[in-house]
């Protein structure tokens, strides 16, 4: 519970063994009801790591894409009366301690929908971010300010918050296929400003960790049509 509201974390991952644990045990459970890491499908030790750190686990199964599972976590959350969820890399490259930083405005009753922000903060340093990304994580939030006609700094971080009554929204549908894989994240994002609910930016920090490491499951090509494509599908009328 933080200021009267009940907050979940969730966290997808795909075979982070290395990583969720710190992910989960980081997440300050004095302010989060819950923290759930969505299995999406791992082969490693993943699961076992997360419960062992004090995470419950939402099993997927199989893989069936970082969308998919988000989608089911939402789900999940609300079914069980959860007021905020937050978003959270489950590859530890974001900072559960800024979770206070996402919660606020929505606690403040000045937004329904928190975007973390890397650019917002004053000098942020993103550890070994590699150079296409750095690049790709500029031109997106161009592109998606003109869909949206409405300027963000920030629109492929998935460190967010978000209330509830966001998700129950009936003309909020999240079951189409096509949002399996990245496309969920930024179609969530421009579709929660679209209806008309209110969001806002905060400075959140994101650090890539050592290549060795294992930095994303993005793949350069593919995985940024997928999280291009909402932007061209609303931006051209074809979806809604």
């Amino acid at each position: 519970m933080y200021r009267g509201l009940s907050v979940v974390a969730i966290a997808p991952v795909l075979n982070e063994e290395l990583k969720i644990g710190a992910v989960v045990t980081r997440t300050p459970r004095d302010l989060v009801d819950e923290v759930i890491v969505v299995d999406d499908g791992s082969t490693d030790r993943s699961r076992e790591v997360a419960r062992d750190a004090g995470a419950n686990v939402l099993e997927m199964g199989r893989t069936v894409g970082v969308g998919a599972a988000l989608r089911a976590a939402y789900a999940d959350a609300v079914a069980r009366g959860y007021d905020v969820v937050v978003t959270m890399a489950g590859n530890n490259k974001d900072s559960p301690e800024e979770i206070p930083l996402l919660l606020d405005p929505i606690c403040d009753g000045v937004a329904d929908f928190v975007q973390g922000s890397r650019f917002l903060k004053r000098d942020a340093s993103f550890g070994e971010m590699p150079v296409y990304r750095r690049v790709a994580t500029r031109v997106h939030p161009l592109l998606f300010s003109l869909v949206a006609r409405r300027w963000v700094s920030e629109s492929t971080n998935g460190f967010r918050a978000i209330h509830r009554r966001v998700f129950t929204d009936p003309r909020l549908d999240l079951s189409a296929d096509w949002l399996d894989e990245y496309e969920l994240e930024p179609y969530l994002y421009l579709r929660a400003i679209r209806m008309g609910y209110r969001t806002c930016e905060v400075p959140v920090s994101k650090v890539y960790p050592e290549r060795k490491l294992g930095q994303t499951k993005m793949k350069p090509i593919v995985g940024w049509w997928s999280i291009l494509r909402p932007l061209v599908l609303l931006g051209l009328g074809l979806r809604r």
